[in-house]
């Protein structure tokens, strides 16, 4: 399969990781596009980093066995988790969404205070205050562990009762010091995304990494000449490893387009394997 018509692999832990989808959908939208949620095994953040590292190295060795031309770490756990030793073991580009989202940040905030909720994994890492810092050693980064959030996307209480107060649980102590940017350093939670920003108000500027990082996926695609400018239907495959009924009912209301095409797949325990 020539490069330009191979697909663009996308990753996540379960169905967050298509806010990623949805804006490279957006950015380039003649690609063939190949998801895999790992949803048997979500969430990813309160495991351990060698565990999250196994998982996704799994999950990535599915999608080259798809002959994919690059893939999207779509989750903000993996990502912190070292990435680098991923990209290592893959002769096609391997990128993240911490780096991306936290150049939204530093974009972003004009007070230079930056707040960052993820999971624990992801804020234990340190990793978007390093890479936030490291474009400005003068911005003030405060992180909030949210560990349920992930699950509350995944049962899709996007807004409710029990939902709005977790948030300000989660949400008040940051909002405490004075942030005008909010990173939500999870891709499962920009779909809480109109209910946090109810809460937090307009004066705290919410970031996802979704966007920057679709602008950095164009980018890799267009500098090694491997965009598809084909319009002709392309094909967007997905894969989930449990419970695909319930990934379509949300997914596609995410989406806002059905999910034609998807499969339940199982992980052996070094590669993954379509069956």
């Amino acid at each position: 399969m020539e490069k330009q018509n191979a697909p663009i692999g996308i990753f996540d832990s379960g169905l967050g990781g298509l806010t990623v989808v949805k804006e490279v959908l957006k950015q380039l939208p003649n690609e063939n596009i190949i998801y895999i949620g790992d949803t048997a095994r979500v969430p990813y953040g309160n495991k351990s980093p060698e565990t999250v590292i196994r998982f996704t190295t799994e999950c990535v060795n599915v999608l080259k066995e798809q002959n994919v031309k690059m893939v999207v770490i779509a989750c903000n756990t993996a990502s912190s988790s070292g990435i680098e030793q991923i990209q290592d073991q893959f002769d096609f580009p391997v990128v993240g969404v911490v780096k991306p989202g936290a150049l939204a940040a530093y974009k972003s905030t004009k007070k230079q205070k930056v707040g960052v909720i993820g999971t624990e994994r992801t804020i234990k890492s340190g990793s978007y205050e390093r890479a936030i810092k490291a474009l400005n050693p003068d911005i003030e980064v405060w992180s909030k562990a949210c560990p349920l959030f992930v699950p509350l996307v995944e049962e899709g209480w996007f807004d409710n009762d029990i939902t709005r107060r977790i948030i300000r649980v989660y949400l008040s102590e940051l909002m405490g010091k004075g942030i005008d940017t909010l990173v939500l350093g999870c891709t499962h939670y920009p779909l809480l995304k109109n209910t946090i920003k109810d809460i937090v108000g307009n004066d705290i500027r919410l970031v996802d990494s979704a966007e920057e990082t679709a602008m950095v996926v164009k980018d890799i695609v267009r500098h090694h000449q491997m965009e598809r400018h084909k319009n002709d239907n392309p094909e967007h495959q997905f894969f989930v490893t449990d419970a695909p009924e319930k990934f379509v009912e949300l997914g596609e209301i995410f989406l806002q387009h059905k999910i034609k095409h998807i499969s339940k797949i199982e992980l052996e325990s070094e590669i993954g394997g379509i069956k």
